[in-house]
């Protein structure tokens, strides 16, 4: 019991929507309420507010009846969709909100980063804020002054350290929130999804950053979307379903279990529309292997293009990228008029690219789809940013099956009288 730093026993946070709940409420503000309410709905409903009218202070659970154990030294993933409650668990257990029900023991100093610039004051500039927060934590000036040339140097706005952070802009903020938070030696660090509004080298430094803390011996709880960083960083994982814990261990067990939440009401593949184009890329199709967008590594991986040239071109080239979180295209291949000379004719076609192993390893994508007249750059097009899947693995040994960047252009060409997608 020693060892356990963090420790929860059903813990639940009750949210009002619909209406505001009032702190306090006297005996005549009751009494005055009930009698007008009648009149309220009354007018409301002769103006067509039928659902105003009903005044119904609706309420969600955030979190319901959560229990937990974290020893020290634990680096623990925190995993769910939107609206899971994960922003809410790390709250009560940074003290900013009060659950509802239940109780947190937390045992140690804090640091927390929930939002961008928490725990600061605007006017103060950020040599100031460095030492206010120092001093939340218990820490004694020298202490501070110790670490100071190493939290500037982190964070890298030297130059602005003695500006008041409300003229910081949002990546400012980060950097130095960040490095206050990681370096003031809390005994407990929790970060949540922030860091994404980070720079790639930032986002890189921070993960090495706590990498290190948790080296240390400190305990770390960290929230995130991007499955790579969880799976790097931690051993250990909680998943959160509708404000309930659903999973509680090893981390790529948690990462299969968080995948196949809702796989059921998923297709497996993800898609661009636009059929009100007359010419150009008019539909994108990236098959996964998988429900939800998810694609196992090593499968096959499929993509097919639907494309519509009003107008015979005279060299017609089809190419796309698949491209990484950090926006690194990792494959790029490409159909020429060289290599079909139906892309040299107007019509509809469907285009199919199968990738018997990518290079693809753990994390998200999009494709980028670019469609050009090589000679006169007429029908030149690109579509960023599209199609988003997540390519997943169990384990590391997975890897050794190998990988291939080559791939293969089937079925191109395919002419369709009637523009619709056909289904492989």
């Amino acid at each position: 019991m020693n060892d356990v730093v963090i420790r929860t026993e059903g813990l639940s946070k009750q949210y009002y929507i619909g209406g505001k709940q009032e702190a306090y409420r006297t005996l005549r503000d009751t009494l005055a309420g009930a009698f007008a309410a009648p009149f309220r709905r009354a007018s409301k409903l002769l103006r067509g507010h039928a659902a105003a009218a009903a005044e119904l202070h609706e309420t969600i659970w955030a979190l319901k009846d959560f229990s937990l154990e974290i020893k020290r030294g634990e680096a623990v993933g925190v995993i769910g969709r939107n609206g899971a409650g994960k922003s809410t668990l790390l709250k009560i257990l940074s003290r900013i909100t009060d659950p509802t029900q239940g109780y947190a023991e937390i045992r140690g100093r804090v640091g927390a980063l929930l939002e961008v610039g928490t725990g600061f004051s605007s006017e103060l500039t950020g040599r100031e804020n460095i030492y206010l927060n120092g001093a939340i934590l218990g820490m004694k000036r020298a202490d501070i002054g110790r670490k100071f040339d190493e939290i500037v140097a982190f964070s890298e706005i030297e130059k602005f350290i003695d500006t008041p952070v409300k003229h910081y802009s949002t990546g400012m903020y980060l950097r130095l929130a960040f490095a206050v938070a990681a370096h003031l030696e809390p005994e407990i660090l929790i970060i949540d999804e922030v860091l994404a509004v980070g720079d790639m080298g930032f986002q890189e430094k921070c993960l090495g950053k706590m990498g290190e803390v948790t080296g240390e011996g400190r305990t770390v709880l960290f929230v995130s979307h991007n499955l790579q960083a969880i799976s790097s960083l931690t051993k250990r994982s909680i998943l959160l379903h509708a404000g309930q814990l659903v999973f509680d261990g090893d981390t790529y067990a948690a990462l299969g279990h968080y995948r196949a939440l809702g796989s059921n009401k998923h297709t497996t593949h993800a898609e661009y529309v636009d059929t009100n184009k007359r010419t150009g890329v008019t539909r994108v199709r990236v098959i996964t292997s998988e429900p939800n967008q998810i694609h196992r590594f090593g499968k096959e991986l499929v993509f097919e293009f639907e494309v519509m040239f009003k107008e015979k071109p005279k060299t017609g080239t089809l190419s796309f990228q698949v491209v990484d979180e950090h926006l690194r295209s990792i494959i790029h291949p490409w159909c020429s008029a060289s290599d079909e000379p139906g892309l040299s004719r107007a019509g509809t076609l469907l285009l199919r690219c199968v990738i018997p192993r990518p290079h693809l390893y753990m994390g998200r994508y999009t494709v980028t789809a670019h469609l050009s007249d090589a000679s006169t750059w007429a029908h030149f097009e690109s579509i960023v940013g599209i199609c988003p899947f997540e390519v997943v693995m169990d384990g590391f040994e997975e890897v050794m099956g190998g990988i291939s960047r080559e791939y293969q252009w089937e079925n191109t060409c395919t002419y369709l009288e009637d523009v619709q997608w056909k289904v492989w």
